[in-house]
Formats: structure tokens, C-alpha cells, sequence
């Protein structure tokens, strides 16, 4: 593993996604790649029709069409290759000297998961491109976002559509063995090298939540990190929310799937919930 990928297409979202991705590749001293893909809903690739008999002068038309097609798939590619032109320069200037660019013609999670052996970090926007307007005012995710969290094994970052540079960490913890290992995971990460990380459990106030915590706090600091923990109560997503508000925490860490009341988050609608209601990156651990 040893790639940052940033999922470029096109959102308001873009600029975002490409200073969250070029601040990870310098946190992590990876090699930052620039993805597009063109989702072959969208733009399919152009059918043989040659196959098609006794259509008569409907032949002239599917051709026609087929030609259509392939026009609006070659415009698509130009465009796309200019904004992965422009996302460069851009991450360029902020410091990252290893940038490459690729584009592929496909499904966006399929090709996240043959990229995913080589990669350390996905960087994608909460809204993408085919965010409707309405999508965007109700805080509705992106359209195939949910797809990709369920299928790749990696990290990924959900970034807002504005960039702040992230000063402090709320990590959403719960105890498990999941989540466990995302602390470990934090613990011996570059990403957040440097950041003051709280370390929060929504949960009743008992000695075993409270020993958890404590061995979670441990584990960090052994590592560097200056560590804050809370053990607080409520529902577990506007507690977690309340809680980043009131410390003005900049990333929201969290692990993905289980039976735990956090990880329930990642499972259907709460998980649309908590990162639709989200204003600030979320970074979701596999």
C-alpha cells in the first residue's frame, strides 16, 4: 500500500477533494494519484449494431446514435483529462512533487477495488457529481458513495466541498475490537502526525467504558499523539456532533460496520445520517 487516490469528477466538491488529498500525501509521504472515471452509466461505450437485422431504415438511426454516443464519450474523456490537468497544477503548488493522473471508463467502485492492493488513503467528496441540487440542500450523499464505503478495504476520506486544513481529530470509539484497531491504525499513521486527537465513547459512565478509554488514550500517546478522552451520553450521532461543535474539532474518524451502537452508524440510513450531517471531513476506517 502506498498511494493516495483522489476521485475527481468534476463536483463542487473537486477543490476540496484535491487539498484534503494533496495535505494527506504530504502527512503520509505517498505518492498522490488523480482518478477519473466515467461512469459507463453515464457515457456508455459504443454497441455493435451490426448484429441487428430487419430493422430497415432504423438501422440509419441506431447508428446515429451510436456515433452520438461516442462523441459525448470522447468530450467527457477531454474534459475530464482537463480537470485532472488543473487538479495537478493545483496539487503541485501545495507541495507534492509525486503526482500522477489516470482515467478509466467504468464503475467508480470497481475500479477502487483493483486500485485498493496499491493504495493507503481513498479521498472522495460527500456530494459528487451526481448530486442533484435537492441532494445537496438535504444533505443527502453522494449518489454511489455509499456503494464505494460498502465494497473498498481502505481507508477513506470524506471531504466537504471546502478545504480547511485539519488542526484536531474527534475519534468516534465504541471499545470493540474494531474500532480498537482503528486506534492502532491512528496510532501508528502519519496522517494525523502532530494533531491533538479526543478519543470519544457515547455510552453509559462504568469502570470497564471507563478502562477502555484509558487503554485507547495509552495506546495514542505511546505514539506521540496529545490525547483527550470523553465518555459521554445520548444518542450516539448529535452527541458525537455536539461534541466536535463544542471543541470545534476539524475530522471525524470513524470505523466502519459491527453491532456496536456507533458502528451501527455504518449500515443503511444512520450512516447516510451521520455523514450527511457531518461539515466536516470524515474519514472512515476499514
Amino acid at each position: 500500500m502506498t498511494n493516495v487516490v483522489a476521485c475527481i469528477d468534476g463536483s463542487r466538491a473537486t477543490g476540496a477533494v484535491c487539498d484534503y488529498s494533496a495535505w494527506a500525501s504530504l502527512q503520509m509521504q505517498a505518492p498522490l494519484i488523480l482518478l477519473h472515471v466515467l461512469d459507463e452509466g453515464r457515457y456508455p461505450v459504443a454497441s455493435d449494431m451490426t448484429g441487428n437485422i430487419g430493422l430497415g431504415s432504423r438501422e440509419i438511426l441506431l447508428d446515429e446514435l451510436a456515433e452520438l454516443d461516442a462523441k459525448r464519450n470522447k468530450l467527457a474523456l477531454q474534459q475530464g483529462h482537463h480537470m485532472l490537468e488543473a487538479t495537478q497544477v493545483r496539487a503541485r503548488k501545495a507541495g507534492v512533487e509525486q503526482v500522477t493522473m489516470r482515467q478509466r471508463h467504468g464503475d467508480l467502485s470497481d475500479t477502487l477495488l483493483m486500485l485498493e492492493q496499491d493504495t493507503r488513503l481513498f479521498v472522495l467528496g460527500i456530494h459528487g457529481q451526481d448530486s442533484s441540487e435537492q441532494e445537496r440542500e438535504s444533505r443527502h450523499i453522494g449518489s454511489h458513495l455509499e456503494t464505494v464505503i460498502r465494497s473498498v478495504h481502505r481507508p477513506i476520506l470524506l471531504t466537504p466541498e471546502q478545504y480547511q486544513a485539519p488542526q484536531s481529530v474527534l475519534f468516534a470509539y465504541d471499545g470493540s475490537k474494531t474500532t480498537e484497531k482503528g486506534i492502532d491504525m491512528v496510532a501508528k499513521s502519519p496522517l494525523f502526525k502532530g494533531l491533538p486527537i479526543h478519543v470519544v465513547m457515547v455510552d453509559a459512565n462504568t469502570e470497564v467504558n471507563q478502562q477502555l478509554l484509558l487503554q485507547a488514550q495509552k495506546t495514542l500517546e505511546k505514539n506521540g499523539h496529545e490525547v483527550t478522552v470523553a465518555l459521554i451520553t445520548g444518542d450516539v450521532e448529535p452527541a458525537l456532533h455536539e461534541y466536535q461543535h463544542q471543541h470545534q474539532l476539524d475530522v471525524l474518524v470513524m470505523g466502519a460496520y459491527g453491532h456496536s451502537r456507533i458502528r451501527q452508524f455504518l449500515v443503511g440510513s444512520t450512516t447516510t445520517r451521520m455523514i450527511n450531517n457531518s461539515e466536516t471531513p470524515v474519514l472512515i476506517l476499514r
